[in-house]
């Protein structure tokens, strides 16, 4: 190699490397200047109020805003669960939105915390009125003038509900984080599956294949009512009915699929497939991350203390896929 073409390669990496600086830079000053207004924010639904959380820039024009949508059970506008844990990832994430400018809500969904009087017997819960509810929120933000595009973002079983209001709302983008491929059913089958005796598993599968036939049975045996119990069921009923690829493969709109390969309750898997069924979707397989948003090792232990940890951070490559994929929305 001569002198010249050495220095040539010598100028071209000092160019990545200050590239590199000044994006890190401007990651780091945006969250030092942002303003950012946090207010609480209610939906009349006409069936119960539904309880949110806004978070907004401070900006003279419109800002993109995105429905955050939380993901299976009593899972709170947080991304926080009674049985699960605090991890505080969507409100962290909601965080890392509003200090790049881009405005956030997100919301308990009927029958969970602040949002429980709206529904307040799971047996009268469904996927459709999860559904409603996530559009009447699409909605009041499209008609709300400090908005500028709206960006559906559902985690885990939000991921669907995301895919299956956004048609109706005008939604400039969708982004599925962890969200499944396959029907509910043939997810629980597998996880079940490496998890329970014999015995159970017979038990499960018959409660599976009942269900899925829209059929409810109320001879749950104990060590399956966590799952399975009666005043669950009509819900998993409207759950088991839903086909999340079909539904994403419908998208028309600009969509973002993000999948941690550490993963414990969603594979990659269920992220090519999502990719297969919607080809010009962008697919962001993020190393090391896990279904709570953070970078963990595939060991139980720490896999599982990390749902109960706040402090952790979220991976530095969630937030880079998500402003990248809304900033290239502008010139759509």
């Amino acid at each position: 190699m001569g002198a010249c073409e050495s220095n040539r390669h010598l100028v071209d990496d000092g160019v990545m490397m200050l590239r590199v600086l000044a994006l890190s830079l401007t990651l780091f000053t945006g969250f030092a200047q942002a303003t950012v207004l946090q207010r609480p924010i209610t939906l009349d639904t006409g069936s119960g109020e539904l309880f949110g959380s806004l978070l907004l820039p401070k900006s003279d024009t419109p800002v993109p805003v995105v429905l955050i949508i939380s993901g299976s059970g009593p899972t709170d506008r947080d991304g926080n669960n009674p049985d699960g844990g605090r991890n505080d990832s969507l409100k962290r994430l909601a965080w890392v939105l509003a200090k790049h400018n881009i405005a956030s809500v997100r919301y308990d969904k009927r029958g969970v915390a602040a949002s429980l009087a709206a529904t307040p017997d799971e047996r009268n819960l469904s996927v459709e009125a999860y559904v409603a509810d996530a559009e009447a929120w699409g909605q009041k933000l499209n008609a709300d003038p400090r908005f500028g595009k709206l960006i559906l973002l559902g985690h885990s079983e939000g991921a669907l509900i995301a895919s299956l209001a956004a048609p109706n709302v005008d939604a400039a983008a969708v982004i599925s984080m962890s969200g499944s491929a396959r029907p509910i059913d043939q997810v629980l089958r597998q996880q079940l599956s490496n998890r329970l005796p014999p015995s159970l598993m017979l038990r499960s599968n018959e409660l599976l294949d009942s269900l899925k036939a829209g059929h409810t049975d109320d001879n749950v045996p104990p060590q399956l009512q966590v799952i399975f119990r009666p005043s669950v069921q009509p819900y998993l009923i409207s759950l088991f009915r839903q086909d999340p690829a079909a539904a994403f493969a419908k998208l028309k709109m600009p969509a973002l699929i993000i999948q941690g390969s550490n993963d414990i309750q969603v594979g990659v898997g269920d992220a090519k497939a999502l990719k297969a069924a919607k080809p010009d979707a962008e697919l962001a397989l993020i190393e090391g991350m896990n279904h709570v948003m953070r970078i963990v090792p595939n060991d139980v232990k720490r896999q599982l203390a990390s749902y109960k940890d706040p402090q952790l951070p979220l991976a530095a490559e969630l937030g880079a896929r998500i402003l990248g994929f809304i900033d290239g929305l502008r010139t759509r």
